[in-house]
């Protein structure tokens, strides 16, 4: 977080907000939200403090005055970095977003750069790069330019680097993009966003259309909701005959997704092989596997491997 968002800006609300986390990780989330409504007296315009005291009324079991909180989070924070508006629609609120807010992937992001491959492969039991890897390397072929969608901090970059001649790698998290840059597998970096159309999203200020035989996208699609946008990108920067090479999560039945309590979205196949189609992607491999897990369990995903017919 920024330090205006860590900070009310006063000392005496400060010190009750801290009073109320170690409430909260103490198992005391009632506690808390009664601390943090006094903090909030102080400093009425402070948007993180509102997300902080809605999560306590939240584990506290007081869903209305939850949802109250994440409201005013809203009003305070047009941009929902905190992604207010997910946790709205989860407790039945408003509408399903068809997409999270940019900002909020992007904070969310640039905060977890420095521990996200301890958290994720080490805790998490994070696979999708290794297995994506394996699911390229079943084609048998060399590719000259690759692209790696939301590459984070390059974690697939070594998995496919022996195969690509060339390697591009584009996050909306600048602290990502600085991670991966530290490997030194990447030949080009740069900040992109998928959830914006082709002509927008940055991922064509330097480079030609139609350019990849490769695409990945290792863990991406769970934070866009919608992928309209996301195959219309791939529409600009599939060479034909390219491959595409994507994870999601297993949205079960049905054709379309949903926003799971992780706050992630979930995808059926159904909806995936559909948009696919609509893109002129032939399908020529889905495996379903566990890609992580979460909370102690194992969350289900798709691996989908495509080309684009000519």
């Amino acid at each position: 977080m920024q330090p205006s968002q860590l900070s009310s800006g006063d000392v005496i609300a400060d010190r009750r907000a801290d009073y109320a986390r170690m409430l909260d990780e103490g198992g005391e989330p009632e506690a808390a939200a009664e601390l943090m409504e006094q903090a909030l007296e102080l400093t009425p315009a402070w948007a993180a403090g509102w997300y902080r005291l809605a999560t306590y009324r939240e584990k506290a079991g007081k869903a209305d005055a939850a949802v109250e909180a994440y409201r005013r989070t809203l009003e305070l924070d047009s941009e929902d970095i905190f992604g207010a508006g997910l946790k709205l629609a989860l407790l039945g609120d408003t509408e399903m977003p068809a997409q999270p807010s940019s900002r909020y992937v992007e904070r969310l992001f640039d905060d977890y750069a420095d521990r996200f491959e301890t958290s994720l492969v080490e805790k998490l039991d994070y696979s999708v790069p290794q297995k994506l890897a394996a699911l390229v390397a079943s084609t048998g072929r060399q590719y000259q330019y690759a692209v790696d969608l939301g590459c984070g901090t390059g974690l697939l970059g070594p998995e496919i680097r022996t195969r690509v001649a060339q390697l591009e790698g584009f996050d909306l998290s600048q602290n990502m993009l600085v991670k991966a840059a530290e490997k030194h597998v990447y030949d080009h970096l740069a900040q992109a966003d998928l959830s914006l159309s082709p002509e927008a999203s940055g991922l064509f200020a330097d480079g030609a259309r139609h350019r990849a035989d490769l695409v990945t996208a290792a863990d991406v699609l769970m934070y866009l909701g919608n992928l309209e946008n996301v195959f219309a990108i791939l529409d600009e920067l599939l060479a034909p005959g390219a491959d595409f090479a994507f994870s999601a999560e297993d949205g079960g039945e049905g054709n379309g997704f949903h926003l799971a309590p992780s706050l992630r979205y979930a995808h059926s196949e159904t909806y995936v092989e559909g948009l696919a189609v609509a893109h002129r992607l032939q399908i020529l491999k889905t495996v379903k596997t566990t890609i992580r897990k979460d909370g102690g369990k194992p969350v289900l995903g798709i691996l989908f491997l495509t080309r684009k017919t000519a």
